[in-house]
């Protein structure tokens, strides 16, 4: 057996003698990067999970790029038409990691009842939609659906429904002004799904429609629409494909990503970034100040020893290995417990969902939890690293202490 990890093995069992002297010290220090690993984790899957889980939801009424025609103006209503005889529809071959594309159309309503009535943006889909993130928000009946003839089914958000009073079943008459008429059009949509994001800034707006309503609405051909949204398997790498997009498509249109339209959102989102790097570094500021304090009790307490291994001869690098392995050690033990601490919160918030958020300011009705292993790994790995780095110098007060004034120390 190695020699260091000969004496580290008598050292550690020697430590768990309750009556030393850094007994209490080793105890606050594996405390302390415990508790460091499992805020650095926590910080790490919350701050991404909120990133997500928002952008995500972004996506969902928006796409990760719309196309749109110049004449729209960056409006919410599509007001001018798109032909989708284009070479990138329905598969955009032209560029990699494009996942979908979807042609849409909006047009503003007003949802009148009997006692209330609601401002709306009706949002027209047809059967290329992807109603994979409406299935997740889905709340109460079902997705409506457009791959056969003409119908009145709708989605309508739960603030929508719960302001009005409309549920499941209902008719939701909604009024469209028509450009030079007096009066306006009427249709009596169906309610068959309600469905809740907790993005209030989509649900109090929109409602979810047949594509072929809008189209009737504006004169619109069979094959017109009010945009396109793009979809990709990268969010990472938004700005490229924005960029790959906007050259691939014909000068008459317009591309935009949603970190461009919602540019106020996603500067506060990009926040979370240097609130997680700015825990990381006091967790790991923390850890190492109080593994070097172990450190320097734990050379104190065998100042004899070191004179004796000195005196027979040992260098003093492998003394400080000694002591740095026994320091990994302790390390590894706050690393372990914070692990199991951590990644158990996580994973019961995860799944049980039990701390709420404030969605009017949050955007989630809970704290979503992103597990990603590669910064676990990361954490661990750069947790003990710097650490390790950390008690280097101080180690080297080994090196300055005398065999015979040690062997003397009491």
């Amino acid at each position: 057996m190695n020699f260091e990890f000969f004496i580290v093995k008598r050292l550690i069992n020697a430590n768990k003698d309750k009556s030393s002297i850094s007994s209490p010290i080793i105890k606050i220090a594996i405390t302390a990067i415990a508790i460091g690993v499992i805020m650095m984790l926590v910080s790490f899957a919350t701050g991404l999970g909120l990133q997500e889980k928002i952008r995500d939801k972004i996506a969902a009424f928006n796409g990760h790029i719309v196309i749109t025609n110049y004449d729209n103006n960056s409006s919410e209503v599509t007001l001018e038409p798109v032909s989708i005889n284009q070479d990138f529809y329905p598969d955009f071959e032209s560029v990699s990691g494009i996942t979908h594309v979807q042609g849409t159309a909006t047009k503003t309503g007003v949802i009148r009842t009997a006692e209330d009535f609601e401002g709306v943006i009706v949002k027209g889909v047809g059967r290329d939609y992807d109603w994979h993130y409406f299935q997740e928000f889905l709340v109460e009946g079902r997705l409506p659906d457009f791959s056969s003839n003409l119908n009145d089914e709708v989605l309508v958000s739960q603030y929508l429904a719960n302001r009005l009073g409309l549920a499941v079943g209902d008719r939701a008459p909604t009024y469209f002004l028509r450009e030079g008429k007096d009066r306006p059009l009427v249709r009596g949509f169906k309610i068959v799904g309600i469905y809740n994001s907790g993005f209030q800034d989509f649900d109090e707006l929109y409602l979810i429609a047949d594509l072929r309503h809008i189209q009737k609405l504006n004169d619109w051909e069979d094959d017109q629409v009010g945009n396109f949204e793009v979809f990709i398997d990268d969010f990472d790498k938004l700005d490229e494909k924005w960029n790959e997009v906007y050259l691939n498509t014909g000068s008459f249109l317009d591309a935009q990503n949603i970190s461009q339209k919602y540019y106020n959102i996603f500067e506060w989102l990009s926040l979370f970034d240097f609130n997680i790097a700015l825990i990381i570094g006091i967790m790991i500021l923390v850890a190492g100040i109080n593994m070097i304090t172990a450190l320097l009790v734990l050379i104190l307490e065998r100042t004899q020893m070191i004179g004796i291994f000195k005196a027979l001869g040992t260098q003093d690098w492998s003394i400080r290995k000694i002591f740095l392995y026994n320091a990994g050690y302790l390390i590894f033990l706050g690393l372990l417990w914070g692990n199991i601490i951590g990644l158990g919160i996580l994973f019961i918030q995860k799944y049980l969902k039990l701390i709420p958020l404030d969605p009017e300011t949050y955007y989630v009705s809970e704290v979503p939890i992103s597990i990603q292993w590669d910064y676990i790994l990361a954490v661990n790995l750069g947790t003990l690293v710097l650490c390790m780095i950390m008690l280097l110098i101080p180690s080297m007060i080994i090196s300055k202490i005398s065999p015979v004034k040690s062997i003397k120390f009491e």
